[in-house]
């Protein structure tokens, strides 16, 4: 097995930020290039739109199917534990047959499913639908992800590659009005369903992906060297020599960052509507300012990234998260107040999103780049898919707002930690392998 370098060999390789704007890497793109960021940024606002349904759909499940707020968790858990697998799979594809097809398969995949979830009659089946539609929405992460950060150069990466998660806020804001209208027109008993049929639509972008969007050269230089020599990579091979540290750290820090933000996330539209006793049409506005600072963390973050760094970003935002979201669950605010809190909210619990896809991107070499990047992100996804379950559980001892902030904030915890430990990588040259 071939001795891979660790992400410290590649440092000495960086190139200067010269122009820190924000919009810059845009001006600065070729055709192809923005084929590929227009793509990956509708996959990214497709893939938030069909996470999110069901966070906004759990209290009706509960309501009509009579289930426990754990159990009803549980799905949402069942989700990113098979997303974990999925992206690790997908990852490793990736590298095998290109980061294209990758893409265009696990799209198709969980837009099938979403249909499916359509159609259940029972929490068991629905349960098995989320279980298979994760395998997919995992593995469009890892694949778009590797394709859109091995696109950009190495100046614009952080910006591009952060910019691109900010359409997880544009999906998000899709389902909560989807939510809004199918709700206000339909009875509880049918409007989710129809949620999950509008989750199918992310197939569409397949089309787009076939006509627009090519493989990135350093992927179809090192799988052509890989191909001639016999040495393809293996799925272990991130855990071998002086990847293993690497791989450790990167995926406790995906664990923690992904567990905070879906502590948080699937459990505040449930907060909103016991706890703070808003009806699901009353609790819009307040999701909205979520939202609205949601994807304004992922522009400042995109920004930072490139700016600061990766590891400032993180650092920053991970703090920033946990003040917040304790603010948010334990003080004796106003509606108008707790409102107003949206904002900064989803600013910091998210905003940090940004500098993942880049920074991952940058500490693998090429042939491992999607088996690295898939596992680290996806077992922090695995991790993280805990997280909404703990808290349905833990609610019924300490209250729903308690439980949110033990839970973010030990996650948040376990983020900073190892995004301190982990090396800098802005400005990271990729090359081909030999």
């Amino acid at each position: 097995m071939r001795e891979t370098p660790g992400p410290g060999a590649a440092a000495a390789e960086a190139v200067e930020i010269r122009d820190p704007s924000l919009s810059a890497f845009y001006r600065a793109m070729t055709p192809p290039e923005r084929h590929t960021f227009w793509a990956c940024f509708m996959g990214w606002a497709l893939d938030g739109m069909d996470f999110m349904i069901y966070p906004l759909v759990i209290g009706t499940i509960i309501a009509l199917w009579k289930v426990d707020p754990g159990t009803a968790g549980l799905a949402a858990t069942v989700t990113l534990l098979a997303s974990a697998l999925g992206g690790w799979i997908a990852g490793f594809v990736a590298d095998r047959i290109g980061r294209v097809l990758t893409l265009q398969i696990t799209i198709l995949w969980f837009s099938f499913f979403s249909l499916v979830c359509a159609f259940v009659q029972n929490f068991e089946q629905l349960l098995v639908a989320r279980a298979l539609l994760g395998l997919g929405f995992g593995g469009e992460w890892a694949a778009g992800a590797v394709l859109i950060g091995e696109t950009i150069r190495a100046e614009y990466r952080g910006r591009a590659v952060g910019s691109v998660q900010s359409g997880w806020a544009i999906g998000w804001g899709l389902a909560v009005l989807a939510q809004a209208i199918l709700f206000s027109a339909l009875p509880p008993e049918s409007a989710w369903r129809w949620m999950f049929v509008i989750g199918a639509l992310p197939a569409l972008l397949v089309f787009y992906l076939r006509r627009h969007v090519k493989e990135p050269e350093v992927s179809v230089a090192t799988r052509a060297a890989a191909a001639a020599s016999g040495d393809r990579p293996r799925i272990w091979e991130i855990f071998s020599g002086r990847m293993l540290g690497t791989t450790i750290l990167a995926s406790l820090a995906a664990a923690g960052c992904q567990g905070g933000y879906y502590a948080i996330t699937t459990w505040v539209p449930r907060f909103l509507t016991t706890e703070r006793g808003l009806s699901i049409v009353s609790s819009t506005g307040y999701l909205a300012a979520l939202i609205v600072g949601s994807f304004a963390g992922y522009l400042v973050g995109a920004w930072l990234a490139d700016r600061l760094g990766r590891r400032p970003l993180f650092l920053i935002f991970s703090l920033g998260a946990i003040a917040v979201i304790l603010a948010y669950t334990q003080l004796p605010l106003s509606n108008s107040v707790l409102w107003v809190l949206g904002f900064p909210l989803g600013f910091f619990a998210s905003g940090y999103f940004s500098g993942m896809g880049a920074f991952l991107t940058e500490l693998y070499p090429t042939r491992l780049r999607g088996s690295g990047q898939g596992f680290c992100y996806n077992f922090g996804r695995g991790i993280g898919a805990l997280f909404p379950a703990l808290v349905g559980y833990l609610s019924a001892q300490v209250g729903l707002a308690s439980a949110i902030a033990i839970f973010a904030a030990i996650a948040y915890g376990v983020f900073f930690v190892a995004a301190f430990a982990l090396p800098e990588t802005r400005g990271r040259v990729l090359h081909a392998d030999a």
